[in-house]
């Protein structure tokens, strides 16, 4: 994954739902109002951020009963998306490189709690770090893609061949972000540093290993990666907006991603990998548990994260899965288990303020339950006078990026260094706040923070906790 913080109204009506091999089920429990109010609030979401195409699907309790296509898998020729069209799926890619290595272990080739060096002694850090802490992101090693290059020089290279040596060797030389365990962060190289551990034990190439234990076995006959020399015909086209202006993205290239992100897919194959996996075909039951089970740092704080999986809450409701994003898609795949729902949306857009592929899963989600959104939507009582006006004010300050009355000044001065431009580049996409939430205060390190859930548009939040000193905003976090 490399991440990177007109005319999209057009909905396609084919409904290529025989892909699916549960498509006689085909809106069983999904009524008019409640499609029509799902498109109409995709289609209002694409024309606001300029998304030109997506693709989703929603399956309830293991049958899909809604697929729809929207907009354009190619502006070149007015190529229309279908519910069939491949898309490029970033991150989504770390749980199929998680089950991978989960197999590995059941076949007695690898533990996952044995230090990297066992199987890649001259990897960075190896001896420091289990496969465990690489496959939940708690392993402190550095992210390749954070180099000492601008933003702007990582994606020119991106498009350009690299080698696993000289991808490691961007980090070869940097300490550990933190003591193994000890903490979460994101990291690409944990996943890139698995996809090797495939290869060495396993004696197959990454992508021969996915194809024969993996995607074969499922029948997903429409996933392959951008490295594959031969491509399915009408994969959609990737697109990003640079500067206010959308642009085609540039190709990655495939040794920049790999494990960590490289795989191209269908709602349909994504429909059955998420079955095989539930179901015990890929990873055993208490495997497939494991990756559910939410880390925990030595420290006693959950991170959100389990084995490949994303696990966390929105609407207060459980939720686990993962996003994945390129320089030109992205893409959610949500399930939740209370409500035994899962909610897949592809889209050719690279912008990651807001993630198009979550956003749509969240509109979905909230027409489909509108009595749990609206409940969890209900705010808090006892807010504070003020601080409502204050976090809003705030956050429009930091989309701004230009003045900071709204905090006092040493935070302001601070922004004004250096953060504050890296702040609007992140939040200004997201356009004006609708509404601000207040969700509760809470203690850290002896200072009360307040917690609001920030709405911009259907689908578009954001957690957004305030510190107050005085009239004036000291401190801000980000959920």
């Amino acid at each position: 994954m490399i991440a990177r913080w007109t005319g999209m109204a057009c909905l396609v009506g084919a409904l290529a739902y025989p892909a699916f091999s549960h498509g006689t089920e085909q809106e069983r429990h999904l009524t008019p109002a409640q499609t029509s109010q799902i498109d109409g609030d995709i289609q209002a979401f694409l024309k606001r951020f300029d998304v030109t195409g997506a693709a989703i699907a929603v399956i309830d309790r293991g049958h899909v009963v809604y697929t729809q296509a929207y907009g354009l898998r190619s502006r070149d020729g007015q190529l229309s998306v279908r519910t069939d069209t491949p898309f490029e799926i970033g991150s989504i890619t770390k749980q199929f490189t998680a089950a991978a290595i989960l197999q590995l272990q059941e076949a007695g080739k690898l533990s996952i709690d044995a230090p990297l060096a066992t199987y890649l002694p001259d990897a960075p850090h190896a001896k420091e770090v289990t496969l465990r802490q690489l496959l939940s992101h708690t392993s402190g090693l550095q992210d390749y893609l954070s180099g000492p290059e601008p933003e702007s020089e990582i994606d020119r290279l991106a498009s350009h061949p690299i080698s696993y040596r000289d991808l490691t060797a961007r980090i070869q030389n940097l300490p550990l972000a933190f003591e193994p365990g000890s903490h979460w962060s994101y990291s690409n190289t944990g996943y890139l540093l698995l996809g090797r551990v495939i290869e060495v034990v396993s004696g197959e190439s990454y992508r021969a290993y996915l194809q024969r234990h993996i995607l074969s076995p499922l029948g997903m006959s429409h996933t392959f990666t951008y490295a594959d020399a031969v491509q399915p015909t009408g994969t959609a086209l990737g697109y990003r907006h640079v500067e206010g202006r959308r642009e085609r993205s540039p190709d990655l290239h495939p040794g920049w991603t790999g494990a960590a992100g490289f795989l191209v897919s269908t709602l349909s194959d994504l429909e059955r990998w998420d079955r095989g996996l539930a179901s015990g075909r890929i990873v055993s039951i208490a495997d497939y548990d494991a990756m559910k089970n939410e880390t925990v740092t030595t420290g006693g704080q959950k991170t959100g994260y389990g084995l490949g999986l994303f696990v966390s809450k929105v609407f207060d409701q459980p939720r686990t899965g993962h996003t994945g994003g390129t320089q030109g898609f992205t893409a959610a795949d949500e399930y939740f288990p209370q409500q035994q729902t899962r909610i897949i949306a592809l889209t050719n857009s690279g912008d990651k303020t807001p993630e198009a592929g979550e956003a749509i899963t969240n509109i979905v989600f909230t027409r489909l339950h509108p009595a749990l959104v609206a409940k969890a939507d209900e705010p808090a009582g006892h807010e504070p006078a003020g601080v409502n006006a204050m976090a809003r004010s705030s956050f429009g300050e930091l989309q701004a990026g230009t003045v900071y009355r709204s905090f006092t000044a040493k935070l302001g001065g601070r922004l004004v260094e250096g953060p504050g431009k890296k702040l609007m580049a992140q939040f200004a996409g997201y356009g004006n706040v609708s509404r601000a939430i207040f969700k509760g205060a809470e203690e850290r390190d002896h200072q009360t923070w307040y917690r609001y859930v920030l709405i911009f548009s259907p689908g578009v939040r954001m957690d957004y906790c305030v510190r107050i000193d005085g009239d004036r905003v000291a401190g801000v976090s980000f959920g």
